[in-house]
């Protein structure tokens, strides 16, 4: 018996759209109801009918099936303290221990005493029930992921300067443009599907060019035009020294910044005080090479910018996107074919995270806690009293450190990540983590770092044992088919999730029979927002494929005077096209673009005498974060056995 289902990639951004072969050697009905890897053989090959990656499959997608049945964790495990050792207690009984300490926190301590850490390893539909638990119904927003490490940079870089999160660019523009930009991203191992895209476009059309920003000359570098191996920490200098520049030649778009953007003067202003001369020697580079730099751009007709965690991870990281989203205002370089800003997703489902209000400080349908009107909004969709939906933004990921820290944290649910591998200052972490009362590890897999650390470990169902949807980097929503029964006693995090929710006395607010019905309660929060995606459902993404949102169904109008007596069409985009922003209109409150100016801040710790080095981090082709799944593939452990500095 053979069997195709389609499903999605569960590792980077990038979003590659993959077939499951399964083939069974039992026949049985035994076999049917509960298949077991010793019987059951799983080929994964690229979905030639996806939009994102048209059949194309790294190592890591080639053999994520290898996985499947390697060190789970099958049971529901507690522990009254970290010296103890875990012990099998049954669902419900586990159930009822969580159930029995978020009441006793919330009535000794209050809501701000819960966390979750989640991830954008988590289906759409595990993070939106999350949201709706912890967010509209225990009243607070602490639920924070680990795209707060990655991806949260760019969610504010661009809502400051476009007016909404959203990358507004499409895979097609690597095929489209004439000059790509791609900086602090190493796109060649972080990102291999689309780089090869691109790769194979750059070659066969040699007037195309790549500029690449990095310190290291990595394979991504290599096949440039144009290598740019600036200082670590003056990203923002060369970003305003292209812009100085520009300005300088006057190759830049004025009809575009006199009737598109805000405040161009204030950025003409800051751009003054980066001169080539003093770009070039604060960087590290050439004078010649910053001028061709700033040729290039200035000589395509359509600019792509890429960029990933060597902007985000920085303490100055929405700067430095800011930045880069300067210097397309100043050309004009967004809306078109082949040109934009686009932030490179790091996990496959950061955007979906981001859509569902998956991180502290937001709220579904790229929306905010901190605005009363979305507050409003999502209380009455999801039926709660008013003022249920506290203004505060809720603890981010490093604030439920240091809530640990000094007692203010007394439970942290894990879902889907390894904290104790993978968040900064490891000995710091490491130590906060001990000191919790009441810790949560919700995972596929055991042994993980992060579970010396936790009281309660909650087996999940992961990749390819649930349905539920991912977005990836261009906005290009998939349906993650199951083709297989989870093992042991693992359940989807969606329903363990809303289980609690019913026991906590949300009965009415969480009986969601599939996750179908789960999504399609979502998407309705999305209705006339930017990420609008009201008409997407399992049923069409199963009959028809990925689909991306912002192509058909952008309704969102722009409340301005101004716009209103033009009688310009009130939409973000024309219809039917992959891009955001294509009629130059903004989702902000004037419906223009926003120069920020930055200055730059440079290095948090600069080297010295005694510290002299600068150590930046880099991830290899075929490993993914902390190794919970690929160092469990013997393939690739013998490619990369050992970590190493280079």
């Amino acid at each position: 018996m053979t069997e195709t289902v389609k499903t999605l990639c569960p590792y980077c951004g990038v979003g590659c759209g993959l077939e499951v072969i399964s083939s069974s050697t039992d026949t049985s009905e035994s076999k049917i109801q509960n298949p077991v890897i010793q019987n059951q053989i799983y080929k994964v090959r690229g979905d030639r009918t996806h939009p994102s990656s048209q059949g194309m499959v790294c190592i890591k997608g080639a053999t994520v099936a290898e996985s499947l049945d390697k060190d789970r964790l099958l049971y529901p495990m507690v522990r009254d303290s970290l010296d103890d050792e875990f012990r099998q207690v049954s669902w419900e009984e586990v159930l009822n221990l969580i159930c029995d300490r978020i009441q006793s926190i919330r009535t000794r301590f209050g809501a701000d005493a819960l966390c979750m850490y989640g991830s954008g390893q988590m289906q759409t539909e595990d993070y939106y029930v999350a949201q709706k638990l912890f967010k509209g119904c225990l009243g607070t927003n602490n639920f924070d992921s680990n795209s707060r490490l990655c991806m949260s940079s760019a969610v504010k870089g661009y809502t400051q300067s476009l007016g909404s999160d959203g990358p507004p660019c499409c895979y097609d523009d690597l095929e489209l443009t004439d000059c790509a930009f791609i900086i602090g991203s190493n796109t060649a191992e972080c990102h291999p599907i689309i780089f090869n895209r691109f790769a194979k476009y750059h070659k066969k059309n040699p007037q195309v060019k790549l500029i690449v920003v990095d310190p290291r000359k990595t394979p991504t570098a290599e096949i440039a035009d144009l290598h740019l191996a600036v200082r670590p920490g003056t990203d923002i200098n060369l970003l305003n020294g292209i812009a100085h520049l520009l300005l300088r030649w006057g190759e830049i778009d004025a009809a575009f910044i006199e009737d598109c953007t805000n405040d161009f003067k204030e950025f003409a202003q800051l751009v003054r005080y980066y001169p080539p001369e003093t770009v070039a020697e604060t960087c590290g580079i050439s004078l010649q090479d910053l001028e061709t730099a700033a040729h290039y751009w200035a000589e395509s007709k359509n600019v792509l910018s890429l960029w990933s965690m060597g902007v985000n991870q920085s303490r100055e990281g929405t700067a430095k996107v800011n930045s880069i989203i300067n210097l397309h205002l100043l050309t004009g370089q967004i809306g078109k074919p082949g040109a934009g800003p686009f932030s490179l997703t790091g996990q496959p489902n950061a955007m979906g995270g981001r859509e569902t209000g998956g991180l502290a400080q937001l709220l579904p349908g790229y929306r905010f806690v901190a605005n009363a009107e979305h507050r409003d909004e999502v209380e009455e969709f999801w039926g709660v009293p008013r003022g249920s939906i506290s203004p505060e933004n809720g603890r981010t990921a490093w604030d439920i450190i240091t809530g640990l820290e000094i007692g203010d944290v007394q439970m942290l649910w894990v879902v889907a990540t390894n904290p104790a591998v993978s968040l900064p200052d490891l000995e710091r972490t490491k130590a906060a983590l001990r000191k919790s009362p009441f810790t949560i590890c919700q995972d596929a897999y055991y042994p993980i770092e992060t579970a010396a650390f936790a009281h309660v470990l909650l087996p999940a169902a992961q990749w390819g044992e649930k349905t539920g949807t991912m977005t990836n980097s261009e906005r290009v929503v998939t349906l993650c088919q199951a083709f297989r029964k989870p093992v042991g006693e693992a359940i989807p995090d969606w329903e363990i999730f809303a289980e609690v929710a019913r026991r906590l006395g949300f009965v009415d607010k969480f009986n969601f029979p599939s996750s179908a019905e789960v999504y399609a309660e979502f998407v309705q929060l999305t209705k006339n927002r930017v990420c609008d995606m009201s008409d997407i459902n399992h049923g069409r993404l199963r009959e028809e494929g990925g689909i991306q949102w912002g192509n058909e169904n952008n309704k969102l109008g722009v409340r301005s005077e101004e716009l209103e007596i033009k009688e310009i069409n009130s939409q973000f985009k024309t219809p039917n096209s992959k891009r955001l922003y294509t009629n130059q209109i903004f989702p902000t409150s004037n419906g223009r673009a926003n120069f920020i100016p930055r200055h730059t801040l440079g290095l948090a710790e600069p080297p010295d005498p005694n510290f002299p080095y600068v150590l930046t981090t880099g991830r290899v082709y075929g490993h993914w974060h902390t190794q919970t799944r690929t160092g469990r593939i013997e393939k690739i452990r013998q490619m990369y056995p050992e970590p190493f500095i280079e």
